[in-house]
């Protein structure tokens, strides 16, 4: 009755024992030293700093305050232009590259969140030892008075020596103890006590690294579709210049023969013939540049899209037009803005890292308390093994508290709050950036609307002008000069026209970029499984 009682007190102050260690931890599990992440205010103003009403109604593309179209190359009404953004951001090498970058950040979430549990390792082995007569067990003779046993020496009986194998008997000769099998397995176990919270602020920080990992594949596809879209526009460009030149060319031609029969029939004089054939030859000579620029811009999409060189050259060697802008242009508010870009997600992620990374460095000030244990069975015959005799375990905790490391958790902690300072920075830096990008953006369209328009009447007084030229020409009143200079005019003016309808379209993308628009498109406009917001 006595043994009962005693064992009964003896398991109750070991379920006392153990609530002490296990209800501190469950009180402080909710616990984590470090501060908070707090969202940033991203500060933006309450309009597009007036530019709406630059944009009159008078001009052919009006920007409104609508909600943003995700899909904005639509408004172009290019199929072919829309075909290319979708096969840009299913086959891109860097965004594909950007996608392992993003599988990679998950990893090491999956690797910091697994230190919350514990840790179970099996074990077994199997060893043949033989102690060294001329190692540590020599000498016991010499200590225990020329070869005499443990008992002879003190009467104790045996004691353990550390030999090579943590085995032998004290006062027995190596050379008397014979080579020996041991065989164990076991399990061995550790779990540290997330008191004050590091493994959860490592995991916190993993989470928005992952989250910042997504917003830069993100921000690559948006870059991606921008910048498809701008080599499209330029590739038309191109090919309209390259149209223009022929159109010219012909005219040229057809001024140098009418020159020639007036220089045969004695109206003109050689000079006239030169001059003509000075401008048809000066027209020859652009249309190899344009052929080269018309292959480098088929190569940059190629390149986008993963192709080899003049891959596309057979798809997109037939004319089309530069696509026009829509009328109307919505761009959303500029409360959205920081929602929306991803480059300021990134940044704000990578402040919740860098604030998190504070609390793992705080914690390491703390001590640390790992629970531990191991359970196995031992023994020198392997039939042995399932003897219960032969079971070892042990069992208990661990306490490490950082006394003295030279200054090293002291600078880390300065290391991380230097670091949030910066990201904090960099993300107000972020937002600043994107508000000067739209605002450059919306300036940039609305006086590019201007400009095409005047350069669109000038293109006709030139047209004009040129036909006056030739009529005078014909009829003798005037010289050549005066169709040349015509000719160069329109061309010059013709040019300048088609430069300005390729720059509006590309200012209409720049500004849809700055906006951050396209990310959010359907699923299958990406090969990466990245969560839209």
């Amino acid at each position: 009755m006595i043994a009962i009682m005693k064992r009964e007190s003896a398991q109750k102050r070991h379920r006392i024992s153990i609530s002490a260690v296990f209800v501190p931890s469950l009180l402080l599990s909710g616990c984590a030293v470090g501060p908070d992440f707090e969202k940033p205010n991203a500060p933006a103003p309450s309009t597009w700093s007036g530019l709406l009403e630059m944009s009159s109604t008078r001009l052919p593309s009006r920007v409104v305050t609508e909600p943003m179209d995700v899909t904005w190359w639509r408004r172009f009404n290019d199929p072919v232009l829309t075909s290319l953004v979708a096969r840009a951001a299913k086959a891109n090498l860097s965004l594909r590259a950007a996608t392992v970058r993003l599988a990679q950040a998950r990893a090491q979430r999956g690797i910091a969140g697994a230190d919350q549990f514990p840790l179970l390792r099996g074990n077994a082995s199997y060893t043949r030892a033989k102690p060294s007569e001329k190692g540590v067990f020599s000498i016991m003779s010499h200590l225990l008075g020329g070869g005499n046993t443990a008992s002879a020496a003190s009467g104790a009986g045996a004691g353990t020596a550390a030999s090579g194998t943590g085995i032998g008997v004290v006062g027995i000769p190596a050379a008397h103890i014979k080579p020996f099998n041991l065989w164990q397995y076991g399990f061995d176990a550790a779990w540290e006590l997330d008191l004050w919270g590091r493994v959860r602020r490592e995991v916190e920080s993993a989470d928005a690294n992952v989250e910042a990992s997504a917003e830069a594949h993100r921000d690559l596809l948006l870059s991606v579709l921008a910048e498809a879209a701008r080599d499209y526009i330029e590739l038309r460009r191109v090919q309209k210049s390259r149209a223009l030149t022929q159109e010219n060319l012909a005219a040229a031609q057809e001024s140098l023969t009418l020159t020639q029969q007036r220089a045969a029939s004695g109206l003109v004089s050689d000079l006239d013939v030169a001059q003509a054939r000075t401008q048809l030859a000066s027209l020859e000579a652009q249309i190899p540049q344009l052929e080269q620029q018309e292959i480098q811009a088929v190569n940059r999409l190629g390149l986008l899209l993963g192709e080899p060189p003049r891959a596309l050259q057979a798809e997109l060697t037939t004319y089309r037009p530069v696509p026009p802008v829509p009328p109307r242009v919505p761009i959303g508010l500029p409360s959205e803005l920081a929602r929306r870009r991803p480059d300021i997600r990134q940044a704000e992620a990578q402040l919740h890292a860098a604030t998190a990374d504070i609390g793992v460095a705080v914690a390491d000030f703390y001590p640390r308390i790992t629970l531990s244990g191991s359970v196995g069975l031992q023994a020198l015959q392997f039939k042995d093994l399932g003897n219960w005799a032969a079971r070892q375990y042990a069992l208990g905790p661990s306490l490490t508290l950082p006394i003295f490391e030279g200054g090293r958790l002291k600078v880390t902690l300065e290391l991380r709050e230097a670091q949030q300072q910066e990201a904090a920075i960099a993300y107000h830096n972020a937002v600043l950036k994107a508000l000067h990008e739209v605002d450059n953006g919306l300036t940039a369209y609305v006086d590019e609307q201007r400009r095409n328009d005047a350069l669109a009447q000038a293109v006709q007084s030139s047209r004009e002008a040129l036909d006056l030229a030739r009529r005078r020409y014909r009829v003798g009143v005037s010289d050549f000069l005066p169709v040349l200079d015509a000719q160069r005019t329109l061309l010059q003016t013709a040019q300048d026209y088609t430069n300005s309808t390729s720059t509006l379209a590309t200012n209409l993308v720049a500004l849809y970029k700055a906006l951050g628009g396209g990310w959010e498109s359907p699923g299958e406009m990406t090969h990466a499984d990245v969560p839209a917001k």
